[in-house]
């Protein structure tokens, strides 16, 4: 007989099997003795009382073996002559190859950056000079942004697909086993790397094709139909079947697909700050001690709000992380942040953000479809022109943004190129600044202590989905116009995060081997 039950367990005992165990037979009124053994399925930290505790949802085995619930899944080579192109190989892009490989028809991925590896030196540059290579950088290049901004791997895209064979196939390509329980599981920016690499093995040893520094410049369109692309302006390619999964930064792709007549509409998006404060104030916050219990992770938090007629909410919440440049020009500057697989950073940051529509935006109707993109774009050329055209980061206490006042010293930063004292209720439009002031009011009343001198905003943060949709049929997955063009993922509009890009990749995929079944 096999049960399932919930405990709560002490952060002392998160490890201890046999208190687990003991609290099972508890629980179920039987001697231990008929336990055979328990299996931890979902764990969660429950801060709402005074003293934290985990919540273990546990399978329990009575008087019977227990089974192996981690099942691989089995990739093998690919046989038949049917293949699709894939436009990029962030999450969206690298779950559709794999999908494929299950589905008999051959990956052939390009990818405008380099492999994991290689985009290490550039991620230096720009850390270390402000130095922004444009195909290469935190952004673009093998594994998309996620792969050295986080891994964070939470979704609430819980009706679009499987969540768990998503997870299922980071573990098997060399993530670890607590992403399958935890209720928010994280990878890390220090290991997620080594998954991406071994993906990637997958796809080749099973037939597929990758290539690197392999910009697509333009894509082959006849009749409606596409044909195919054309990389790094002189080398085409042909498929009958393209999915475009270039992530929320390549504007270049926007601007292609326009140039073509091929249908994008402009969408709604968030644009704000980068918040930062002591990990340590966030763990008092959180867990209700001076100290944090050495079993229990660094806090995190997630806060929203309505003001006016704006949401405001926290966002890519990093506890124990850091704040990266995501630039993806020499002449622009983007934050965002990351965490290691320990999270033992002292700071603890997350994107501090405003939505924002058509109504923000108004001074740019005159460049139609991109009047958002061109929002982004001025505010981030005017804090990279502020920050010295070095990559510094625009910076404010919190108390002294509230009050219109430049901040005369800051606080320490874990944003390696440096922050630089600026007046950002100035430098942001005024109805970001608006609808910021007053939920840091809204936030600190759900935890006491969050609006703080300690803590401080860094800009900006404009790169949290895309600002463009490319249209596609609810049904056939195909965009509207062209057939075969597959759009797929954040770049696309259709995804927000690892795991609800990689559930896009995997329905995309789907959707081509329909359409080349009956084309």
């Amino acid at each position: 007989m096999i049960k399932e039950i919930e405990i709560a367990v002490l952060p002392k005992f998160l490890h201890d099997y046999e208190f687990q165990k003991l609290e099972a037979s508890k629980k179920l009124k039987i001697p231990t003795e008929e336990i055979s053994a328990v299996q931890v399925i979902k764990r969660s930290v429950d801060a709402r009382m005074r003293i934290p505790h985990y919540k273990f949802q546990l399978l329990v085995y009575i008087n019977e073996s227990p089974v192996n619930l981690f099942q691989p899944i089995s990739f093998k080579e690919v046989n038949s002559n049917k293949s699709a192109i894939i436009v990029g190989m962030g999450p969206a892009g690298m779950f559709a190859a794999l999908k494929l490989i299950e589905l008999g028809i051959k990956p052939i991925i390009f990818e405008r950056g380099k492999d994991v590896q290689q985009r290490r030196r550039d991620l230096k540059q720009i850390q270390q000079f402000g130095n922004v290579n444009e195909n290469s950088n935190y952004c673009f290049g093998e594994g998309g942004a996620g792969t050295y901004s986080d891994g964070k791997l939470y979704t609430r895209a819980t009706k679009r697909g499987d969540i768990k064979r998503i997870l299922t196939i980071l573990v098997q390509h060399g993530a670890s086993n607590d992403i399958l329980v935890d209720s928010h599981p994280h990878i890390g920016s220090n290991k997620l790397p080594k998954v991406v690499q071994s993906i990637r093995e997958t796809i080749l040893k099973c037939g597929g094709e990758v290539h690197f520094n392999s910009l697509v410049t333009d894509i082959i369109i006849n009749d409606g139909k596409v044909k195919g692309v054309i990389v790094n302006n002189n080398k085409e390619y042909f498929s009958n079947s393209v999915i475009l999964s270039t992530g929320h930064s390549a504007r270049d792709i926007f601007y292609l697909l326009k140039r073509k007549n091929i249908l994008i509409e402009k969408k709604p998006f968030a644009v704000g700050v980068r918040i930062e404060h002591p990990q340590k104030l966030i763990d008092e916050i959180q867990y209700h001690s001076k100290e944090r219990d050495p079993n229990l992770p660094a806090s995190s938090y997630n806060l929203s709000c309505q003001i006016d007629d704006k949401g405001v909410y926290s966002f890519c919440m990093c506890p124990g992380g850091i704040i990266i440049p995501a630039s993806t020009s020499n002449e622009e500057l983007v934050l965002n942040g990351m965490s290691v697989s320990k999270r033992n950073s002292p700071y603890a940051n997350a994107g501090f953000v405003v939505t924002v529509d058509e109504k923000d935006w108004e001074s740019k109707k005159e460049f139609g479809v991109f009047a958002g993109v061109e929002f982004q774009k001025e505010i981030e050329k005017i804090m990279f022109e502020y920050g010295g055209k070095n990559q510094k980061a625009p910076a404010q206490r919190v108390t002294d943004f509230v009050k219109n006042k430049l901040s005369q010293s800051l606080p320490q930063t874990s944003y390696i190129p440096g922050n630089i004292s600026a007046p950002l209720h100035e430098l942001l439009p005024i109805q970001i600044v608006k609808s910021l002031k007053k939920s840091l009011f809204v936030f600190d009343k759900k935890m006491k202590g969050y609006f703080t001198e300690e803590a401080q905003i860094l800009a900006p943060e404009t790169r949290t989905s895309s600002p463009i949709r490319i249209t596609r049929d609810k049904d056939s997955l195909m965009h509207l116009q062209i057939k075969g063009l597959f759009p797929c993922g954040e770049g696309a509009g259709y995804a927000g995060g690892i795991v609800s890009a990689a559930i896009d990749g995997e329905r995309i995929a789907s959707a081509v081997k329909k359409f080349l079944e009956v084309s």
